[in-house]
């Protein structure tokens, strides 16, 4: 059963960023039962499409992708656009820096700081995404020779069937539908015409713990954009009272 009211983080755990997320254990082994099936699915998909006298054509990437997958099935960096947009266009940039940085220090610094602003454009924050870039220049020579074909095989065929996989797996789980949009959320009440009632910090806990899925926010954000949110809210009461 998931400890609804786990101990305070002590000072050194704050310092070093230690939530003590309030997941059940059950939830941390089908998590980790999940990265193996889809890693154990991805060696497999692609030893078959390089042959059995070839080495399987995998990016070590995709194993950082699988702990966001299914770790995190339901936070933002784990979402089908940021897993493909982050590793495809990663993997774009990281080629061509290859090609046309003379220096390799200088290539890899380039991919990796240009695919990081190009998944912040294009909206597809994926962290493994620039371990994907700096594969395609310091990958070695049989990397550099597959030229753009490295975007497709093995980049795109390792992020499909990772994606595939989350999505089956997760659905065993009612409580771990991947993507996110298909997560069942229970109806949230509207809040009272007078204001909001206070949460605590207990109330908190209560709520994650009843997602039992590890959030990738502290509890002391949501604390904060709750006030921050009740704060605008009474903020315009007042302004609205005021004008009246």
């Amino acid at each position: 059963m998931t400890n609804r009211n786990p101990a305070p983080q002590s000072p050194w755990q704050k310092i070093l960023g230690i939530e003590l997320s309030p997941v059940s254990h059950r939830e941390r082994l089908v998590s980790a039962l999940g990265g193996f099936v889809g890693l154990l699915a991805v060696y497999f998909a692609s030893h078959a499409l390089s042959g059995p006298a070839s080495p399987p054509l995998l990016i070590l990437s995709i194993g950082a992708s699988a702990v966001l997958v299914f770790g995190v099935p339901h936070g933002a960096l784990s979402q089908p656009w940021p897993v493909v947009g982050g590793h495809l266009v990663s993997a774009l940039i990281g080629v061509a820096c290859a090609r046309m940085a003379p220096d390799a220090a200088l290539a890899a610094a380039a991919a990796v700081g240009l695919s990081i602003a190009a998944m912040h454009y294009l909206r597809c924050i994926h962290p493994p995404g620039g371990a994907t870039a700096l594969a395609a220049v310091l990958g070695g020579e049989p990397l550099r020779a597959m030229g753009f074909g490295f975007v497709l095989s093995p980049v795109l065929l390792n992020v499909m069937v990772i994606l595939a996989v989350a999505v089956a797996f997760n659905a065993l789980f009612p409580w771990r539908r991947y993507p996110a949009f298909l997560a069942r959320r229970t109806a949230v009440p509207e809040p009272a015409a007078v204001g909001y009632e206070a949460i605590s910090h207990e109330d908190f806990v209560y709520a994650l713990a009843e997602l039992d899925s590890f959030i990738d926010v502290s509890e002391e954000d949501l604390l904060r954009i709750y006030g921050l949110a009740t704060g605008r809210h009474r903020e315009m009461e007042a302004q609205g009272a005021a004008a009246a």
